[in-house]
């Protein structure tokens, strides 16, 4: 397996907040939510970790997204939560996770949680294990794709018309919250991907 190179943390260390400074941002949301960005890096090349939810979920069906959820009482804070939840959604052990910072956190429109976003390298090559009740697949996706299939297109969602910030490859549509915690990290990182 190929370790992500020492620079690379460094790098996004300097660009990332830290995760003490993001849970003191507030963002308005009803609950609070943690997520983990997990990023690796494979024949050189980093990529991002996201899932497609179930299409029978009440709550964001079929979309993609990064695993996480909302805060539980035995977490001690919202990094824990996002890693509790990466393993409890995806099978990432927590000790297979080096937080390296947080974004900015978003809401969700029209769920209402406030979404903090916690950025961990991980080693390529999991064997996943998805969650049967709330996880159709895993999506390992190379970011400079993400970044080429960026556009503000106009679609139909639950029959209202919106426009957003949208990421694209192949069939795969990321839009909403986690188009904004993308938006974010490539305002950040872009340099990054170019070197």
């Amino acid at each position: 397996m190929e370790s992500p190179p020492r620079s690379l943390r460094d790098d996004l260390r300097r660009v990332l907040l830290s995760p003490q400074a993001a849970t003191r941002l507030d963002v308005r949301g009803r609950t609070d939510a943690g997520v983990l960005v997990p990023l690796y890096v494979d024949a050189g090349e980093l990529h991002g970790v996201f899932t497609r939810r179930r299409e029978d979920l009440r709550r964001h069906p079929g979309e993609i997204s990064f695993p996480g959820g909302r805060i539980d009482e035995e977490d001690v804070d919202l990094r824990a939560t996002a890693v509790r939840e990466a393993e409890e959604e995806i099978g990432l052990p927590a000790g297979a996770i080096e937080i390296v910072g947080a974004l900015q956190p978003t809401t969700t429109l029209g769920t209402g949680y406030a979404v903090y976003p916690f950025v961990g390298l991980i080693e390529p090559g999991h064997t996943w294990k998805l969650s049967e009740r709330e996880v159709a697949e895993v999506l390992e996706l190379p970011l400079r794709a993400l970044l080429a299939g960026y556009g503000r297109r106009r679609f139909v969602r639950r029959g209202l018309p919106i426009r957003t910030d949208t990421y694209v490859v192949g069939d795969h549509l990321i839009w909403g919250a986690t188009a904004r915690i993308l938006g974010d990290l490539f305002d950040r990182i872009e340099p990054l991907l170019e070197a």
